[in-house]
């Protein structure tokens, strides 16, 4: 029964050390998605090709 106390309180502390972790990863960045905003302007004429088709089709109306 004792070892039951023991990986209990073990996993506990196993588990608080990886949400510190997690929690210290996020404070400093490290989930930040920096490689969509470069390639985002490569899409940019799709989305707007799409618009102005819907806005030659609606007459001029935007949707």
């Amino acid at each position: 029964m004792g070892i039951i106390y023991l990986m209990l309180i073990v996993s506990f502390v196993i588990a608080i050390i990886f949400l510190l972790g997690f929690f210290w990863a996020t404070k400093n960045g490290q989930f930040d998605d920096d490689y969509a905003p470069s390639v985002r302007i490569l899409f940019e004429d799709e989305e707007n090709e799409i618009s102005n088709t819907k806005t030659k089709s609606n007459g001029n109306r935007k949707v």
